[in-house]
């Protein structure tokens, strides 16, 4: 009998093709080429190697010290000057991190890999004519790449920017930060230690990207850059985090542009963050206190309630000094991931320091609450296809491998209603807000779906354009080793490039000038700004090749109320329980609906949230 496919390496399956410019092709360590790429920084001299497509590269940079010993859980520090000449030609080790496939972490499933010396960026540029590198006003412009995975899994060992760097002439820099419980952690004994406000926050994974970002501002013009020329653009988390950059006071005048892709609005309060789960406020089930009783027994506390007194006749050095001296792996071993890897736990707090309180799109509509930088926001149109693909709830494995519907009319309805719930709270909601101050605010909705079939399973349907999809598209790189025949076939390759092209044209231009217009070549058919003067302006490009309706702007919006309207006029949900099911799973999605809103609706009172299914 063939071995059962479990769902987890499904999902593998799925977020592999997704995570989009991960290549077994892509070398670990490229060939040197130190004459052509000697670069001399601040921090030293530096020497890369060839790229491919006609780049120079140069992995593994670090851009701040080890965030080791008594550094974990403090602000990054500078990296002062290397020692001796750094050979930049292999990528930095991963953060710490659950193995995950599609995160580029090898190791088996629910091992933990990784270093915490990984605070490293990689830089991709053309390979300048006569090895002469540009100044003044001929450097080139600059796109700071943040990975997503949950903000606890990920690495820029997944991407490769040559293609970007040398089609459009422009230098691409990806960067790793601190992940998981190591990014963000707060804990009162944490706090007693820190030296300002700014460490007290707990967002330390949010003050790496800003050293990053300080890094690029120093040194970026020693391989051609333009530090005042510097767009940050980041997908599912890393489009958070290019949110958070937009919000933090201590980024401000570090970069001039930001593309969130597939980003959301979803912060943690300190409250969650810390506070047990039985308090009132509730901490999250993984909060920092939490994990401190589960360390604690897993020390020798029995029970619960052993681990409670234990804790509380600790001083803040004790409990501090107890945190810092467990390994990555006995910390992270502390906490239940899901089924890809990723952490759920509170991240990027609203501390009032690092980020502000309050509501995020009330500080958009003004002039001086946020960094305040055109912009691009985009969802892809099918982002939650990926999260119901590998549950059984929704595809079953038949025969223990092949996928086939369960219900297949729900499992639509329910990924329609997600991924237009995130476009109506990841972009059209901030796009709103930020276009009252901001005129070079420009939008997306990312459309290709031509996947061929897989296992007699058409991936079209199962997938779509779901979460992830549009990242071999930005970075024109469509390679993914083994994987690639499984979502980019040769019958499609002509059009699939071409729309890549388009893209990296919209993406340069974009971080050339402010505003994609017709493409960094004059060719395109205009990205509009988005406007929400009447209901027939303007909002959204959409990006398809021809054969889905090809590039073209529309008036297209969504609101969580006008989400939540459709899924009750659905004919595909022509029931009640059918109806709650949805709206049970928004609620526990927590985008834009939630629990107390289920709860307020009559036609779900005979069936309690906690008894409706969730992915």
């Amino acid at each position: 009998m063939p071995r059962r496919l479990p769902s987890r390496a499904v999902l593998a399956l799925a977020l592999l093709a997704a995570a989009g410019c991960r290549s077994s092709s892509l070398p670990p360590v490229l060939v040197p080429a130190p004459e052509a790429t000697r670069r001399v920084i601040a921090a030293g001299e530096v020497t890369g190697g060839e790229g491919r497509y006609g780049s120079h590269a140069w992995l593994g940079i670090p851009y701040a010290k080890p965030p080791v010993g008594a550094l974990r859980w403090r602000a990054p520090s500078p990296i002062g000057r290397f020692e001796g000449p750094l050979a930049a030609t292999s990528f930095g080790a991963p953060c710490p991190q659950y193995a995950s496939p599609f995160a580029g972490v090898d190791g088996k499933a629910g091992t933990i890999q990784g270093s915490e010396d990984c605070l490293t960026l990689d830089v991709w540029t053309p390979r300048f004519a006569g090895g002469v590198v540009p100044v003044a006003d001929e450097r080139l412009p600059v796109l700071v790449w943040i990975h997503g995975g949950g903000n606890s899994i990920g690495t820029t060992r997944f991407y490769d920017g040559g293609n970007l760097a040398t089609s459009e002439n422009v230098v691409v820099v990806a960067v790793q930060y601190r992940l998981g419980p190591l990014g963000w952690m707060r804990h009162a004994a944490l706090r007693a230690g820190a030296s300002d406000d700014v460490e007290r926050s707990g967002n330390f994974a949010t003050l790496d990207l800003i050293a990053a970002l300080a890094f690029v501002r120093d040194h970026i013009a020693a391989f051609g850059g333009d530090p005042d020329n510097v767009t940050i653009f980041g997908e599912s988390a890393g489009g958070t985090n290019v949110f958070t950059l937009l919000l933090a006071p201590q980024a401000r005048g570090l970069f001039h542009r930001a593309i969130v892709q597939s980003g959301g609005l979803g912060f943690s309060s300190p409250e969650e963050a810390e506070a047990f789960a039985d308090s009132t406020p509730a901490g999250h089930v993984q909060s920092s206190s939490e994990i401190l009783l589960r360390l604690l027994e897993k020390d020798g506390a029995k029970g619960i309630d052993a681990a409670k007194a234990e804790l509380a006749a600790m001083s803040d050095a004790e409990i501090a000094g107890y945190l810092r001296g467990k390994t990555p792996e006995a910390l992270l071993a502390a906490y239940v991931p899901d089924p890809s890897g990723m952490i759920p736990m509170p991240k990027t707090f609203p501390d009032g320091v690092v980020l502000p309180v309050g509501d995020p799109l009330a500080r958009f509509a003004t002039t001086d609450g946020w960094n305040r930088v055109p912009v691009v926001l985009g969802t892809n149109r099918d982002e939650n296809r990926l999260f119901l693909f590998p549950n059984e709830r929704y595809v079953e494995r038949v025969l223990w491998i092949f996928p086939r519907f369960v219900d297949e009319e729900l499992f639509f309805a329910t990924a329609d209603a997600q991924s237009r719930m995130w476009k109506a709270t990841g972009v059209d909601a901030p796009a709103a807000a930020m276009r009252r101050v901001e005129p070079r605010v420009f939008a997306y909705r990312f459309d290709w779906d031509e996947e061929p079939s897989f296992l007699g399973a058409d991936l079209s349907k199962f997938l779509g354009a779901s979460h992830g999809f549009e990242i071999p598209f930005v970075f024109g790189h469509f390679d993914l080793g083994r994987a690639s025949g499984m979502v980019f076939d040769e019958k499609g390759r002509e059009s699939r490039e071409a729309l890549s092209k388009a893209m990296r044209s919209y993406w340069a231009a974009f971080a050339k000038r402010g505003d994609p217009g017709r493409g960094s070549r004059g060719e395109l058919d205009p990205w509009l700004a988005f406007d929400a003067s009447a209901p027939a302006t303007p909002r959204a490009i959409v990006f398809d090749t021809a054969s889905g309706g090809g590039i073209r702007m529309t008036d297209e919006t969504e609101s969580p109320a006008g989400v939540i309207a459709r899924v009750m006029a659905d004919p595909r949900l022509d029931t009640p329980a059918r109806r709650c099911d949805v709206l049970g799973v928004l609620a526990r999605w927590s985008r834009g609906y939630t629990a107390a809103d289920y709860a307020s609706n009559p036609d779900c009172a005979a069936f309690p949230l906690e008894g409706m299914a969730s992915h």
